[in-house]
């Protein structure tokens, strides 16, 4: 029988469009040079967050953004599933549904302040155990602009290395603290054994070859992958994720 069949039993499968309970708000950041930048935050709806992902997204003049398909269904499901809050926002001059952040992308340099920006929204709020989640473009914002004392660690999806160099990752090293690498096996950029080969510069950080993997973790068993070796990490004892679930949800309207 097909997952489309009224006679399989699959109605509580958590699929590429199910989202989750969560108290969800949109988020305005504010930079040291006087920008704004929009975002949202997904908490957890009862509870309180045990972690948070602060998401810095794939390159904006290469279509990427808050709504990034990975980030979109950690929000979806990260607040019900694993107690952790999710922080997305457009960096300067990125455009989504949610709306656009003032300024223009700037090639990883001015964008340091929107690291900031959102690194300092996640202290006035309070919420606990930040980590940095970054994603191609964004890898190379949470090496070059992320090694804060406040941020716990950084897991980096795809990772180029494109604009980060090596006093990036040397500064990474001297923190000692935690850098997880999730490079696809099939990569366009950057693979799993030149991974390996240039983040031997952290000593701490761990590299995970993700079989079958393509930089944009298209399929739904790569986003399953993706999210619990995040959850993992920030939340040890949380994953793997649950499958299903058996409360209320929602659906979205895009489920790419």
């Amino acid at each position: 029988m097909s997952d489309d069949d009224p006679h399989t039993f699959h109605q509580n499968m958590i699929r590429a469009n199910t989202v989750l309970p969560a108290r969800r708000e949109d988020v305005e950041l504010h930079t040291a040079d006087g920008l704004t930048l929009v975002g949202e935050l997904a908490l957890p709806e009862h509870n309180r967050p045990v972690a948070t992902l602060v998401t810095l997204h794939p390159l904006p003049t290469h279509g990427g953004f808050m709504d990034s398909h990975v980030y979109r269904k950690a929000s979806y499901r990260l607040p019900a599933l694993a107690d952790i809050a999710v922080l997305r926002f457009n960096t300067r001059g990125t455009s989504s549904p949610r709306g656009t952040s003032e300024g223009a992308f700037d090639g990883a340099d001015a964008e340091r302040f929107d690291v900031a920006a959102a690194i300092e929204l996640a202290e006035f709020r309070e919420l606990p155990h930040p980590w940095l989640v970054g994603w191609s473009f964004g890898t190379d914002l949470a090496l070059m602009h992320g090694c804060d004392p406040a941020v716990e660690g950084a897991i980096l999806l795809s990772p180029p290395l494109r604009y980060s160099g090596p006093e990036d990752l040397a500064r990474w090293a001297s923190s000692g603290k935690p850098v997880v690498a999730l490079v696809p096996e099939l990569d366009d950029y950057l693979r799993p054994d030149e991974a390996r080969e240039r983040f031997a510069a952290v000593p701490q950080a761990e590299v995970v070859a993700v079989e079958g993997g393509k930089h944009l973790w298209v399929g739904e068993p790569y986003v399953r992958r993706a999210l619990d070796e995040i959850v993992a990490r920030v939340a040890p004892g949380r994953a793997p994720l649950p499958t299903t679930w058996d409360g209320q949800h929602g659906t979205a309207l895009h489920a790419g």
